[in-house]
C-alpha cells in the first residue's frame, strides 16, 4: 500500500492458469462480492452497498482486451471522488489495482479496518476467478468426517471442563474460535492432524483470517446445498497432508 497526499494505491495478485478477457472481467468482479460477503453487500448501479447504504460508487467502466477499470464517483467510504479500480488478466497472473482512491477514513483507521477488507476480499474474488487446479489429491468424504468428529469432540469437551452454564453457547463460540485459529495458522485442526489432512486456499497459500471466517461462515451452505459451498466461496481446498 503506497499512501500520497491522501490518496492510496493498493495491489493484489495471484497466479492464473487461464486468461480472461475484459468484458468477462467487467461481468464477473464486481458481482461476486455477493457471493463472497455471502449476500452482505451487493452490486446496485455500479455501486457497492450495504444495505441502502452506497459504499462506493462506480462511473463507466473503460476495456480492453485484458483489463477492466471502472473510475471512482463516490460513496460514503470515498472522501472525494478521483482514482479508479483495474482489473487485468496478463502475465500468467490475475491482478487487482486500485490507484489514486481518497478514502474517507484516517489513515491508521483505514489500514486497520477498510485497508484489511480490502485486500481479504479482493484475494478471494481474485482466486475464483483465476481458474486455478485442485491441490494435491483431495481426501475422502470418509475422512474428512472423521476429522469433522474430533473437532467436534474437542470443542465439546473444552466447553464441558469451562463452562459451568450455556454450555451449548460455549461450545459454538470456543468452535468458531478453535476453527478459525488452526485454519489461519497452519490449516491444520487436531481432526486434520490425525487423519492427515489440511485445509489450503486453492493455489496451495495459507488461508487468510477473513478466508478461514468466510469458510466457517459458509459450512450450513454446503450441508443445505449437499456440496462444498464454504469452499467454493471462500476460494479453500482440503488437501491430504501427512498425519502426525
Amino acid at each position: 500500500m503506497r499512501w500520497v497526499d491522501g490518496t492510496v494505491t493498493v495491489e493484489d495478485s495471484v497466479a492464473s492458469s487461464t486468461s480472461l478477457g475484459g468484458d468477462l472481467l467487467r461481468t464477473t468482479f464486481l458481482p461476486s462480492i455477493t457471493t463472497v460477503t455471502l449476500g452482505l453487500i451487493r452490486l446496485r448501479d455500479r455501486s457497492l452497498c450495504l444495505g441502502p447504504i452506497r459504499l462506493i460508487t462506480f462511473g463507466p467502466p473503460k476495456m480492453s482486451s485484458t483489463s477492466v477499470s471502472w473510475p471512482i464517483d463516490g460513496g460514503l467510504l470515498v472522501g472525494s471522488a478521483g482514482g479508479r479500480f483495474t482489473i487485468e488478466s496478463a502475465g500468467g497472473e490475475l491482478r487487482a489495482k486500485l490507484d489514486g482512491y481518497q478514502p474517507m477514513l484516517p489513515r491508521r483507521i483505514y489500514e486497520a479496518t477498510q485497508l484489511r477488507l480490502h485486500h481479504g476480499l479482493v484475494r478471494v474474488q481474485l482466486l475464483r476467478l483465476a481458474g486455478l487446479p485442485p491441490q494435491k489429491v483431495q481426501p475422502a468424504l470418509a475422512s474428512r468426517v472423521a476429522a469433522a468428529a474430533i473437532d467436534a469432540a474437542v470443542c465439546a469437551g473444552i466447553a464441558l471442563v469451562f463452562a459451568r452454564r450455556h454450555r451449548v453457547r460455549a461450545f459454538t463460540g470456543i468452535a468458531i474460535g478453535y476453527h478459525i485459529a488452526c485454519w489461519t495458522t497452519s490449516g491444520r485442526t487436531l481432526g486434520g492432524r490425525l487423519v492427515g489432512q489440511r485445509v489450503v486456499s486453492i493455489d496451495g497459500s495459507r488461508l487468510s483470517l477473513l478466508q478461514s471466517a468466510l469458510r466457517l461462515a459458509a459450512l450450513p451452505l454446503s450441508a443445505l446445498r449437499r456440496y462444498p459451498a464454504h469452499d467454493d466461496i471462500a476460494a479453500t481446498t482440503v488437501v491430504e497432508d501427512s498425519p502426525v
